[in-house]
Order: C-alpha cells, then sequence, then structure tokens
C-alpha cells in the first residue's frame, strides 16, 4: 500500500490541529508553514474534512480550524477516509477481477494484510499520538523553527 500525499497531508494536519487544540483554532498558513504543506492544498484537504465533521471553521479574530470533536474520537483511519483515501492494497481495489476479471492467487492475503492495516489505523486516536513524547519534541521544534510560540502566546494572552 502507499499512502499518497493526500492522507499523509490530512493526518499531519489534523496532528497539528490536535497539539495546539488547547490554545485555540489554528490557521491554516499557520499549519502550511510550520508543516511544509501547501496553503491551497490545505483548502482542498480542509473542505474534505469539514465535510466528514472531524474540523470546523471559527470565523472572526483569532480564528482558524479547531477539531469538531475531542482528538480522542478521531481515529487515523478516519481521516484518511475522509479524504477518499483507501487502505486498501489489493491489485483490483478490492473488486475481486485482478486477473482477467477473477480474483488472484494472492487476493486473500492483500485483502487481510488491508483489514489489518485499517484496523491498525483505526485503532489509534489522534491524542494517542499526539502525546507521544517523540511526537510532542518534533512538535515544539517545528513551533521554535517557525516561531509559532510567540504567535500562540499572543494570541492566548490576548
Amino acid at each position: 500500500m502507499k499512502l499518497s500525499t493526500k492522507g499523509r497531508y490530512a493526518v499531519t494536519a489534523m496532528m497539528d490541529l490536535a497539539i495546539h487544540d488547547k490554545i485555540g483554532p489554528v490557521t491554516l498558513a499557520d499549519i502550511s508553514q510550520c508543516q511544509g504543506i501547501s496553503l491551497s492544498y490545505l483548502e482542498q484537504l480542509f473542505a474534505k474534512l469539514r465535510k466528514q465533521g472531524l474540523v470546523e471553521g471559527v470565523r472572526g479574530p483569532g480564528g482558524g480550524y479547531r477539531l469538531a470533536r475531542p482528538s480522542d474520537q478521531i481515529t487515523v483511519a478516519s481521516i484518511i477516509t475522509a479524504v477518499d483515501e483507501s487502505v486498501d492494497i489489493t491489485r483490483c481495489r478490492g473488486h475481486e477481477d485482478c486477473q482477467d476479471g477473477e480474483r488472484c492467487l494472492t487476493h486473500e492475503l492483500w485483502d487481510d494484510l488491508s483489514n489489518r492495516l485499517y484496523e491498525f489505523l483505526d485503532g489509534i486516536t489522534l491524542d494517542q499520538f499526539a502525546n507521544r513524547p517523540e511526537v510532542q519534541a518534533v512538535a515544539k521544534r517545528q513551533d521554535r523553527d517557525v516561531n509559532r510560540h510567540h504567535f500562540i502566546f499572543r494570541r492566548t494572552a490576548a
């Protein structure tokens, strides 16, 4: 299975929101700068994430996006599927027509692996992943590198 940039970027952006959720809404510009993801690409992803009820927009000064529900209720699998990604690694995308319109010899193997991969990703919430010490260390470094901490501090001090 090869997860495209769409799925990877959606998970990364949602992790950024989860890590900064207690502070308040996060702008797509902040995520773009901190994570190195194109702003226009983030806008497309967030339209899908909003439509699936994973994020909500906050208008006005200090606005941006926030998680639509607690981070312990959002799984990595739900994010990937929200942006139209699949965790199916069969050649036929589950249609069982892998070999000349029929099921191939190894279809069952790849189907089982797809199911286990989905179960694995569905068993990891944003909260679980965001609270890993390694992830927290990366987030602090990224915030420091783009001077994001000062922006967040100013927003919360107002």
